[in-house]
């Protein structure tokens, strides 16, 4: 496995970075990986190293770059506030036209060979949800994506497969949030979800305290599955 931090041409012809993670046998399908708030810090870089090593062209694209470029943030204390404060200063519909952009750009790479999924972890999951809507991947995975409930209304619009994974004992996304999801894409096979009863927000991430091995490894392994059944 291999890695780089490469440039990515925004369509206001800004230029930001995403970090690119290259599987062994040096090609395969692509996968935007879209952070927390914390920025592509060490952990959203080593799922981009894991998934790579799954076999993925990966590329992780710094969302915040319009704020702070390169910013990498701990989950306590001054790091989080700051990480809150960075999400509610982003324009979410320029993070949805700089992430096609980074689907764009990971098509265009002579590595990358078959379809691409966005995947994402809390903000990133909601944004990977409207990734699968407006931003040009062929599927999409929804790791407790905040604010879900706020975009059920643009269900109707999806046309590719999406797979959430929520904790039952999240409190950022409540059990009526669930539900409401649930709801709404009853009778689509194309939907899955699943819900990890005993596991708290954040839970894939190791470097927090929420982490909760047996979910993590529970949902990659079904993250696998569901990107190898789409075909490539």
């Amino acid at each position: 496995m291999t890695s780089q931090w490469i440039d990515i041409t925004a369509r206001d012809g800004g230029k930001f970075k995403g970090y690119l993670a290259l599987p062994p046998a040096g090609q395969g399908p692509g996968i935007v990986l879209l952070q927390e708030i914390f920025g592509v810090n060490a952990h959203i870089r080593s799922v981009a190293e894991q998934y790579a090593l799954d076999g993925y062209v990966v590329l992780a694209p710094d969302i915040f770059w319009r704020q702070e470029p390169g910013v990498e943030l701990g989950y306590e204390g001054e790091d989080m506030e700051k990480a809150f404060s960075l999400m509610k200063a982003m324009d979410s519909d320029q993070a949805i036209a700089d992430i096609a952009c980074s689907v764009d750009t990971l098509r265009g790479r002579p590595e990358c060979r078959g379809k691409v999924a966005s995947l994402g972890y809390c903000m990133g999951g909601i944004l990977s949800f409207r990734s699968a809507l407006d931003a040009g991947v062929d599927s999409a995975v929804c790791f407790y994506p905040g604010g879900i409930a706020n975009h059920l209304d643009k269900a109707d619009r999806l046309q590719v497969p999406v797979q959430f994974h929520f904790a039952g004992q999240d409190k950022h996304i409540t059990d009526e949030h669930i539900e409401q999801t649930r709801r709404t894409f009853a009778g689509r096979d194309d939907v899955k979800m699943f819900v990890y009863d005993s596991a708290d927000h954040g839970f894939n991430c190791w470097a927090r305290s929420a982490y909760d091995q047996h979910a993590s490894a529970l949902s990659h392994g079904r993250t696998l599955a569901f990107l190898e059944t789409l075909g490539r």
